[in-house]
């Protein structure tokens, strides 16, 4: 229950690291566009900065739960080093609990702020003005997914499959028709 939890967790985060590429590709593209008009054709542009923005901004929210799975954010392990193995793994959950308290509130932040956004009607100042629901959407996404994303890894921490950033491992043993024994001890042996 445990792995099939994580594995569906783990594709969803997937699934939005492809829309976070796209996006970013995307927003590449436009401001190419932009650069070609402004400089080359010495037209304006009115939608092209709000847009690469938006798409810049949402890419980097909607990929931070891919970030989490893959163990690619940026942390500072010196106190962790230092530590024996059992600290390092108690560490680790309170590290995870703090992110999955800090994700829920901001997932709560977020859903008021893209609910008002919504009802209201709430329009960009910019003079393309597109409806800000639009944009502010990828905040309660990308922060619930994140959550999940954290559950999963709380949840692989206390049953022994898996630690932080190693959930890749987990699914190789578990694909080759291994059970959730066999990804522990697999992990055991990678860790020593």
């Amino acid at each position: 229950m445990v792995m099939g939890y994580i594995k569906a967790v783990s594709n969803i985060s997937r699934g939005l690291a492809v829309v976070a590429t796209l996006l970013l590709i995307a927003a590449m593209l436009v401001v190419c566009q932009m650069i070609l008009l402004r400089y080359v054709f010495r037209l304006p542009t009115i939608w092209q900065n709000d847009f690469v923005v938006f798409g810049a901004t949402a890419a980097m929210f909607l990929g931070a739960p891919y970030v989490l799975l893959k163990g690619g954010h940026v942390g500072v392990d010196v106190v962790e080093l230092m530590v024996g193995e059992g600290t390092r793994r108690r560490l680790r959950l309170v590290a995870s609990l703090l992110g999955l308290a800090f994700c829920l509130i901001m997932l709560a932040a977020t859903a008021v702020q893209f609910h008002e956004a919504w009802a209201g009607n709430w329009k960009h100042s910019s003079v393309w003005a597109p409806p800000l629901w639009v944009p502010l959407s990828a905040l309660p996404i990308s922060f619930g997914v994140l959550s999940l994303q954290y559950i999963a890894e709380i949840a692989a921490q206390i049953s022994g499959v898996a630690v932080v950033g190693k959930i890749s491992e987990v699914e190789e043993a578990t694909r080759s028709g291994g059970s959730l024994a066999d990804a522990g001890q697999a992990m055991k042996e990678n860790a020593r």
